[in-house]
Protein backbone atom coordinates (compact mmCIF):
# COMPACT_ATOMS: atom_id res chain seq x y z
CA UNK A 1 0.00 0.00 0.00
CA UNK A 2 2.94 2.30 0.68
CA UNK A 3 6.51 1.78 2.46
CA UNK A 4 4.91 1.27 5.69
CA UNK A 5 1.90 -0.81 5.17
CA UNK A 6 1.04 -3.92 3.76
CA UNK A 7 -1.87 -5.35 2.41
CA UNK A 8 -2.57 -9.14 2.58
CA UNK A 9 -5.40 -11.80 2.31
CA UNK A 10 -5.82 -14.61 5.23
CA UNK A 11 -8.06 -17.43 6.62
CA UNK A 12 -9.62 -17.08 10.14
CA UNK A 13 -11.64 -19.63 11.39
CA UNK A 14 -12.57 -20.80 7.78
CA UNK A 15 -13.51 -18.10 6.45
CA UNK A 16 -11.35 -14.96 4.32
CA UNK A 17 -10.58 -11.58 5.37
CA UNK A 18 -8.49 -8.73 4.42
CA UNK A 19 -5.83 -7.21 6.55
CA UNK A 20 -3.21 -4.56 6.76
CA UNK A 21 -0.35 -4.54 8.93
CA UNK A 22 2.05 -1.46 9.67
CA UNK A 23 5.21 -3.06 9.00
CA UNK A 24 6.93 -0.72 12.03
CA UNK A 25 4.62 -1.10 14.63
CA UNK A 26 3.59 -4.87 13.94
CA UNK A 27 -0.18 -3.34 14.16
CA UNK A 28 -2.66 -5.76 11.97
CA UNK A 29 -5.93 -3.77 11.38
CA UNK A 30 -8.82 -5.84 9.83
CA UNK A 31 -10.57 -4.26 6.77
CA UNK A 32 -13.08 -6.92 5.48
CA UNK A 33 -14.04 -10.82 6.73
CA UNK A 34 -16.94 -12.50 6.04
CA UNK A 35 -18.34 -16.04 5.68
CA UNK A 36 -16.43 -17.33 2.68
CA UNK A 37 -13.44 -18.18 0.83
CA UNK A 38 -11.46 -16.02 -1.45
CA UNK A 39 -7.95 -16.25 -3.09
CA UNK A 40 -5.84 -14.51 -5.23
CA UNK A 41 -5.63 -10.72 -4.98
CA UNK A 42 -5.13 -8.08 -7.25
CA UNK A 43 -5.49 -4.34 -6.99
CA UNK A 44 -5.71 -1.01 -9.01
CA UNK A 45 -3.34 1.51 -9.53
CA UNK A 46 -5.25 3.83 -7.25
CA UNK A 47 -5.55 0.77 -4.25
CA UNK A 48 -9.20 1.32 -3.40
CA UNK A 49 -10.47 -1.71 -5.34
CA UNK A 50 -9.18 -5.17 -4.04
CA UNK A 51 -10.51 -8.21 -6.57
CA UNK A 52 -10.17 -11.58 -5.56
CA UNK A 53 -11.89 -14.88 -6.95
CA UNK A 54 -14.80 -15.66 -4.26
CA UNK A 55 -16.59 -18.90 -3.00
CA UNK A 56 -19.56 -19.05 -0.63
CA UNK A 57 -22.12 -21.44 0.37
CA UNK A 58 -24.60 -20.10 -1.40
CA UNK A 59 -22.70 -18.79 -4.51
CA UNK A 60 -20.32 -20.93 -5.75
CA UNK A 61 -17.54 -19.55 -7.42
CA UNK A 62 -17.44 -15.66 -8.64
CA UNK A 63 -15.38 -12.96 -8.77
CA UNK A 64 -15.55 -10.18 -5.98
CA UNK A 65 -14.27 -6.99 -5.44
CA UNK A 66 -14.07 -4.86 -2.14
CA UNK A 67 -14.49 -1.44 -2.47
CA UNK A 68 -11.82 0.32 0.75
CA UNK A 69 -13.18 3.58 0.80
CA UNK A 70 -17.38 1.99 0.95
CA UNK A 71 -16.13 -0.87 2.54
CA UNK A 72 -18.71 -3.35 0.89
CA UNK A 73 -17.91 -6.18 -0.85
CA UNK A 74 -19.98 -7.02 -4.20
CA UNK A 75 -19.81 -9.72 -6.52
CA UNK A 76 -19.33 -8.87 -10.24
CA UNK A 77 -19.96 -12.00 -12.26
CA UNK A 78 -23.06 -14.40 -11.90
CA UNK A 79 -21.99 -17.61 -14.18
CA UNK A 80 -23.62 -19.82 -11.42
CA UNK A 81 -27.16 -17.77 -11.13
CA UNK A 82 -28.73 -19.28 -13.18
CA UNK A 83 -28.05 -22.91 -12.17
CA UNK A 84 -28.49 -22.30 -8.39
CA UNK A 85 -31.87 -20.87 -9.45
CA UNK A 86 -32.84 -23.71 -10.93
CA UNK A 87 -31.17 -26.25 -8.52
CA UNK A 88 -30.62 -24.53 -5.61
CA UNK A 89 -27.91 -25.29 -2.92
CA UNK A 90 -28.16 -26.81 0.57
CA UNK A 91 -29.15 -24.89 3.39
CA UNK A 92 -26.94 -24.20 6.80
CA UNK A 93 -25.72 -23.33 9.91
CA UNK A 94 -22.52 -23.40 12.00
CA UNK A 95 -22.33 -24.51 15.27
CA UNK A 96 -19.72 -25.39 17.96
CA UNK A 97 -18.64 -28.23 20.12
CA UNK A 98 -16.36 -27.16 23.37
CA UNK A 99 -13.99 -30.10 24.31
CA UNK A 100 -11.86 -29.59 26.86
CA UNK A 101 -9.79 -26.64 26.25
CA UNK A 102 -11.02 -26.29 22.47
CA UNK A 103 -13.91 -25.11 20.75
CA UNK A 104 -14.11 -27.15 17.67
CA UNK A 105 -16.22 -24.77 14.99
CA UNK A 106 -18.61 -27.38 12.55
CA UNK A 107 -21.23 -26.99 9.74
CA UNK A 108 -24.21 -28.66 9.12
CA UNK A 109 -26.11 -28.68 5.39
CA UNK A 110 -29.52 -29.62 5.19
CA UNK A 111 -31.19 -30.13 1.64
CA UNK A 112 -32.84 -27.37 0.12
CA UNK A 113 -36.13 -29.11 0.35
CA UNK A 114 -35.28 -30.57 4.22
CA UNK A 115 -38.71 -31.30 6.12
CA UNK A 116 -38.21 -31.66 10.02
CA UNK A 117 -41.21 -34.40 10.27
CA UNK A 118 -38.64 -36.54 8.19
CA UNK A 119 -35.46 -38.50 9.41
CA UNK A 120 -32.48 -38.52 7.40
CA UNK A 121 -29.41 -40.21 6.62
CA UNK A 122 -26.21 -38.19 7.96
CA UNK A 123 -22.41 -38.05 6.45
CA UNK A 124 -19.46 -36.98 8.22
CA UNK A 125 -17.41 -35.48 5.32
CA UNK A 126 -13.64 -35.10 6.67
CA UNK A 127 -10.96 -32.26 5.29
CA UNK A 128 -7.37 -33.29 4.29
CA UNK A 129 -3.72 -31.98 5.65
CA UNK A 130 -4.42 -32.47 8.32
CA UNK A 131 -3.21 -29.01 8.54
CA UNK A 132 -5.91 -27.45 6.59
CA UNK A 133 -9.55 -26.56 7.17
CA UNK A 134 -13.24 -26.29 5.65
CA UNK A 135 -15.04 -23.26 6.06
CA UNK A 136 -17.62 -21.01 3.56
CA UNK A 137 -16.68 -22.48 0.54
CA UNK A 138 -18.58 -24.06 -2.08
CA UNK A 139 -17.68 -28.08 -2.30
CA UNK A 140 -19.49 -30.32 -5.08
CA UNK A 141 -19.24 -33.43 -2.96
CA UNK A 142 -21.04 -32.24 0.27
CA UNK A 143 -23.55 -30.30 -2.00
CA UNK A 144 -23.79 -33.15 -4.20
CA UNK A 145 -24.94 -35.66 -1.25
CA UNK A 146 -27.05 -32.58 0.66
CA UNK A 147 -29.14 -31.60 -2.78
CA UNK A 148 -29.62 -35.49 -3.11
CA UNK A 149 -31.09 -36.31 0.13
CA UNK A 150 -28.14 -36.55 2.78
CA UNK A 151 -27.34 -34.79 6.12
CA UNK A 152 -24.02 -33.60 5.59
CA UNK A 153 -21.81 -32.51 8.81
CA UNK A 154 -18.14 -31.23 8.53
CA UNK A 155 -15.71 -29.70 11.28
CA UNK A 156 -12.22 -28.38 12.16
CA UNK A 157 -11.24 -31.04 14.63
CA UNK A 158 -7.86 -29.48 16.26
CA UNK A 159 -5.20 -29.76 13.88
CA UNK A 160 -6.61 -28.12 11.82
CA UNK A 161 -5.64 -24.34 10.25
CA UNK A 162 -7.04 -21.31 10.85
CA UNK A 163 -7.46 -21.11 14.06
CA UNK A 164 -3.48 -19.62 15.24
CA UNK A 165 -0.52 -22.16 15.41
CA UNK A 166 -1.24 -24.07 19.05
CA UNK A 167 -4.85 -25.44 17.71
CA UNK A 168 -2.97 -26.69 14.35
CA UNK A 169 0.10 -28.32 16.32
CA UNK A 170 -2.40 -30.24 18.30
CA UNK A 171 -2.32 -33.03 16.02
CA UNK A 172 1.46 -33.55 16.09
CA UNK A 173 2.29 -37.15 17.24
CA UNK A 174 -1.66 -37.43 17.51
CA UNK A 175 -3.19 -38.65 14.49
CA UNK A 176 -6.54 -40.46 15.51
CA UNK A 177 -6.73 -39.61 18.96
CA UNK A 178 -8.09 -36.45 20.13
CA UNK A 179 -8.76 -35.27 16.38
CA UNK A 180 -10.68 -38.77 16.12
CA UNK A 181 -12.78 -37.58 19.44
CA UNK A 182 -13.44 -34.43 18.34
CA UNK A 183 -14.79 -35.60 15.43
CA UNK A 184 -16.92 -38.39 16.82
CA UNK A 185 -17.99 -35.68 19.43
CA UNK A 186 -19.29 -33.38 16.60
CA UNK A 187 -21.60 -36.53 15.05
CA UNK A 188 -22.44 -37.14 18.66
CA UNK A 189 -23.89 -33.53 18.74
CA UNK A 190 -25.80 -33.75 15.26
CA UNK A 191 -27.47 -36.78 16.78
CA UNK A 192 -29.67 -35.51 19.81
CA UNK A 193 -31.58 -33.55 16.65
CA UNK A 194 -34.55 -35.86 16.36
CA UNK A 195 -34.41 -35.53 12.46
CA UNK A 196 -31.43 -37.33 12.51
CA UNK A 197 -31.11 -41.29 12.08
CA UNK A 198 -28.56 -42.40 14.26
CA UNK A 199 -28.94 -45.90 12.51
CA UNK A 200 -27.59 -44.50 9.06
CA UNK A 201 -24.44 -42.78 9.51
CA UNK A 202 -21.96 -42.25 6.68
CA UNK A 203 -18.35 -41.22 6.13
CA UNK A 204 -16.18 -39.92 3.51
CA UNK A 205 -12.82 -38.14 3.63
CA UNK A 206 -9.64 -37.65 1.05
CA UNK A 207 -5.73 -37.95 2.05
CA UNK A 208 -6.22 -37.03 6.01
CA UNK A 209 -9.76 -37.25 5.63
CA UNK A 210 -8.83 -40.57 3.89
CA UNK A 211 -6.49 -41.55 6.96
CA UNK A 212 -9.27 -40.50 9.44
CA UNK A 213 -12.44 -42.77 7.48
CA UNK A 214 -9.98 -45.70 7.16
CA UNK A 215 -8.90 -45.13 10.91
CA UNK A 216 -13.11 -44.44 11.84
CA UNK A 217 -13.72 -47.76 10.55
CA UNK A 218 -11.40 -49.69 12.16
CA UNK A 219 -12.29 -48.04 15.76
CA UNK A 220 -16.18 -48.34 15.51
CA UNK A 221 -18.97 -49.59 13.74
CA UNK A 222 -21.57 -47.03 14.13
CA UNK A 223 -21.23 -46.13 10.60
CA UNK A 224 -23.07 -47.65 8.02
CA UNK A 225 -21.28 -46.83 5.03
CA UNK A 226 -17.85 -45.12 4.40
CA UNK A 227 -15.92 -43.49 1.45
CA UNK A 228 -12.64 -43.82 1.44
CA UNK A 229 -10.27 -41.53 -0.87
CA UNK A 230 -6.40 -41.91 -1.30
CA UNK A 231 -5.81 -42.59 2.81
CA UNK A 232 -2.67 -42.99 4.44
CA UNK A 233 -3.38 -46.30 5.76
CA UNK A 234 -0.08 -47.87 6.66
CA UNK A 235 2.36 -44.90 7.81
CA UNK A 236 5.41 -47.12 7.93
CA UNK A 237 5.20 -47.84 4.39
CA UNK A 238 4.22 -44.47 2.92
CA UNK A 239 7.01 -42.90 4.35
CA UNK A 240 9.32 -44.59 2.19
CA UNK A 241 6.73 -44.24 -0.81
CA UNK A 242 5.29 -40.76 -0.54
CA UNK A 243 7.16 -37.63 -2.20
CA UNK A 244 6.74 -35.89 1.41
CA UNK A 245 6.68 -38.33 4.07
CA UNK A 246 10.11 -38.44 4.97
CA UNK A 247 10.40 -34.97 6.05
CA UNK A 248 6.92 -34.07 6.54
CA UNK A 249 6.29 -37.59 8.28
CA UNK A 250 9.04 -37.13 10.80
CA UNK A 251 7.14 -33.75 11.68
CA UNK A 252 4.02 -34.75 12.11
CA UNK A 253 4.81 -38.71 13.55
CA UNK A 254 7.92 -37.75 15.43
CA UNK A 255 10.80 -39.82 13.68
CA UNK A 256 11.47 -42.02 11.45
CA UNK A 257 9.64 -45.70 11.47
CA UNK A 258 13.23 -46.88 12.77
CA UNK A 259 12.60 -44.73 16.10
CA UNK A 260 9.30 -44.50 16.14
CA UNK A 261 8.13 -48.01 15.01
CA UNK A 262 5.35 -48.95 18.28
CA UNK A 263 3.73 -44.92 17.66
CA UNK A 264 3.92 -45.72 14.05
CA UNK A 265 2.07 -49.62 14.53
CA UNK A 266 -0.64 -47.67 16.86
CA UNK A 267 -1.72 -45.10 14.72
CA UNK A 268 -1.62 -46.78 11.60
CA UNK A 269 -5.14 -47.48 10.55
CA UNK A 270 -3.44 -50.63 9.29
CA UNK A 271 -2.84 -51.91 12.53
CA UNK A 272 -7.28 -51.71 12.93
CA UNK A 273 -8.12 -52.81 9.62
CA UNK A 274 -8.90 -56.52 10.13
CA UNK A 275 -11.74 -55.23 12.91
CA UNK A 276 -13.89 -52.88 10.25
CA UNK A 277 -17.18 -54.44 9.12
CA UNK A 278 -18.19 -50.57 7.26
CA UNK A 279 -18.77 -51.55 3.74
CA UNK A 280 -16.37 -48.84 1.90
CA UNK A 281 -15.68 -48.15 -1.55
CA UNK A 282 -12.15 -46.58 -2.21
CA UNK A 283 -11.09 -44.59 -4.09
CA UNK A 284 -7.28 -43.95 -5.92
CA UNK A 285 -5.56 -42.09 -8.13
CA UNK A 286 -2.75 -44.37 -9.97
CA UNK A 287 -0.35 -41.64 -10.15
CA UNK A 288 -0.58 -40.21 -6.60
CA UNK A 289 2.69 -39.68 -5.69
CA UNK A 290 1.52 -37.74 -2.29
CA UNK A 291 -0.55 -40.76 -0.70
CA UNK A 292 0.61 -43.36 -3.74
CA UNK A 293 -1.72 -45.74 -4.82
CA UNK A 294 0.10 -48.53 -2.90
CA UNK A 295 -2.04 -47.18 0.68
CA UNK A 296 -5.02 -47.58 -1.16
CA UNK A 297 -4.24 -51.60 -2.33
CA UNK A 298 -2.96 -52.40 1.37
CA UNK A 299 -5.99 -51.17 2.63
CA UNK A 300 -8.24 -52.59 -0.42
CA UNK A 301 -6.46 -56.56 0.34
CA UNK A 302 -6.79 -55.63 4.43
CA UNK A 303 -10.88 -54.91 4.14
CA UNK A 304 -11.14 -58.26 1.52
CA UNK A 305 -9.63 -60.36 4.49
CA UNK A 306 -11.23 -58.82 7.03
CA UNK A 307 -14.51 -59.97 4.98
CA UNK A 308 -15.39 -56.51 4.75
CA UNK A 309 -17.76 -55.37 1.79
CA UNK A 310 -15.19 -53.14 -0.83
CA UNK A 311 -14.77 -51.74 -3.88
CA UNK A 312 -11.86 -50.03 -4.83
CA UNK A 313 -11.86 -47.64 -8.16
CA UNK A 314 -8.65 -46.58 -9.71
CA UNK A 315 -8.02 -43.74 -11.82
CA UNK A 316 -5.03 -44.04 -14.54
CA UNK A 317 -2.98 -41.20 -14.56
CA UNK A 318 -5.06 -40.09 -11.62
CA UNK A 319 -2.59 -37.60 -9.19
CA UNK A 320 -3.51 -36.65 -6.06
CA UNK A 321 -5.48 -33.78 -7.40
CA UNK A 322 -7.25 -36.22 -9.34
CA UNK A 323 -11.10 -35.13 -7.65
CA UNK A 324 -10.67 -31.49 -8.40
CA UNK A 325 -8.17 -30.91 -10.97
CA UNK A 326 -8.42 -34.30 -12.89
CA UNK A 327 -10.20 -35.28 -16.40
CA UNK A 328 -13.71 -34.18 -16.11
CA UNK A 329 -14.88 -38.08 -16.82
CA UNK A 330 -12.69 -39.28 -13.66
CA UNK A 331 -14.82 -36.66 -11.46
CA UNK A 332 -17.96 -37.54 -13.18
CA UNK A 333 -17.12 -40.51 -12.44
CA UNK A 334 -16.51 -40.03 -8.76
CA UNK A 335 -19.41 -37.96 -7.85
CA UNK A 336 -22.06 -40.62 -9.36
CA UNK A 337 -20.07 -43.99 -6.95
CA UNK A 338 -20.46 -41.41 -3.63
CA UNK A 339 -23.99 -40.54 -4.80
CA UNK A 340 -24.74 -44.15 -5.52
CA UNK A 341 -22.70 -45.97 -2.64
CA UNK A 342 -24.50 -43.77 0.24
CA UNK A 343 -27.85 -43.79 -1.63
CA UNK A 344 -27.35 -48.09 -1.70
CA UNK A 345 -26.24 -48.42 1.90
CA UNK A 346 -27.67 -45.30 3.49
CA UNK A 347 -30.97 -44.55 1.75
CA UNK A 348 -32.97 -41.64 1.54
CA UNK A 349 -35.13 -39.52 4.03
CA UNK A 350 -38.08 -41.17 5.57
Amino acid sequence: MDDERVLFHAFRAGASGLYRIDVTTRAVEQLEYGPSLRSGLSVDRAGRYIVQSFSSLEAGDEISVFDRETGETRLVTSWNRALLEEHPPARWERFEVRRDEFTIEAWLLFPPDFDPAKRYPLVLAIHGGPNSFYGYGFDPTRELLATNGFLVVYANPRGSTSYGRRFAQQVRRDWGGQDYLDLMAVVDQVLERPYVDRERLGVWGYSYGGYMTAWIIGQTDRFKAAVCGAPAFDLESMYGTSDISHVFGELQWGGPPHAEREWYEAHSPSTFAHRARTPTLIVHGEADERCPIGQGEQMFVALVKAGCEVEFVRYPGGSHGVLWEGPSEHRHDFLTRILDWFRSHLGGPA
